[in-house]
């Protein structure tokens, strides 16, 4: 009788040891599948596709087209209840050469900042202007900022730029290779500027005038 206890013992052990392992293997194989589940969205994450429409954009492409130059760095002092503070302020143009251009402002308390800010400034205020003969103004204008005072006229072609160096930056970076301009009254770089951009802002091609009159370009030009 014993003996047959024992057996029996033994089997009931055997039984709960069987019964564990089955159950640890089944915790197993639970956390490897939670595991591989992880791994594959994981995997789908990092492939994941985008859409024609949604491609990402091409940060360089803006910088290789376009071309900056700095007008103006100036550092400006303001003056608090605590004692000083030194910051600087900087003008920059913009353009690509093919009749598109802008001006800009920026105020950092670096140099650099400063620059980037009015370059920054200048791409979100581009304007199109019009080019004649791929090189000069359609027709002759003057325009005036404050106390600044801009003429520009239009040149034969090989004649160059004939500008200073505050205006040669403007209709340089705008596409124009032939051009003659004359600076009156105030020098002021800010204002010779202004006074620049609202004047290629005012030019008109014929084919511009011809729609505003509701005429054909051939009956203008005869006229």
């Amino acid at each position: 009788m014993e003996n047959q206890k024992k057996e029996e013992q033994v089997v009931k052990t055997e039984k709960m040891k069987s019964t564990q392992t089955v159950v640890v293997s089944k915790e197993s194989v639970d956390k490897k599948q939670a595991s591989d589940k992880s791994n594959a969205s994981k995997n789908e994450a990092k492939t994941f596709k985008r859409k024609p429409g949604f491609a990402k954009k091409d940060k360089t492409q803006f910088q290789s087209e376009f071309e900056e130059k700095v007008i103006d760095i100036a550092r400006v002092t303001t003056v608090v209840k605590g004692g000083r503070r030194f910051s600087f302020s900087a003008y920059a143009v913009v353009g690509n050469k093919k009749g598109k251009v802008g001006y800009g402002h920026g105020k950092a308390n670096e140099v650099q900042d400063a620059i980037k800010k009015a370059v920054k400034d200048a791409q979100n205020r581009l304007i199109t202007v019009p080019i004649v003969n791929k090189s000069t103004i359609p027709h002759e204008i003057s325009e005036k900022f404050l106390a600044s005072k801009v003429l520009l006229k239009p040149a034969p072609k090989g004649k160059g730029i004939i500008a200073s160096n505050t205006v040669r930056a403007v209709v340089e970076l705008a596409g124009y290779t032939d051009i003659y301009t004359k600076t009156h009254g105030s020098r002021t770089k800010i204002n010779t500027v202004h006074a620049t951009i609202k004047a290629l802002q005012k030019l008109r091609t014929v084919e511009d005038i011809a729609w505003a009159r509701d005429i054909e370009v051939e009956k203008l030009t005869q006229n």
